[in-house]
């Protein structure tokens, strides 16, 4: 099962769950607190999996790796590239 599947899974079974509960087609008659809790809840989700999604982003920012043999491997085809071009009588 692939990363997009298992969200949307989890996701129906939440939007499933919240709208048993919140529109109680069961009859279940929550407590005032409870559908105060409940009406706004998807808005926490989504809030909470905005912080989480940039939490992310910025570990994984802050733990890059950079690649220094990489890096000079390419220097070094951008000045041959450069070097054919020219000798092909493209000016820079």
């Amino acid at each position: 099962m692939t990363k997009l599947a298992q969200w949307l899974c989890g996701l129906a079974l939440l939007g499933t769950a919240w709208a048993t509960l919140a529109l109680d087609p069961l009859g279940l008659h929550l407590p005032l607190p409870c559908q105060q809790v409940l009406w706004p809840f998807p808005v926490y989700l989504l809030v909470a999996f905005g912080c989480y999604s940039l939490a992310t982003i910025g570990y994984r920012l802050a733990t890059f790796n950079d690649c220094e043999a990489a890096a000079k491997e390419l220097q070094e085809q951008i000045r041959e590239a450069r070097a054919d071009l020219s000798q092909r009588g493209l000016k820079f």
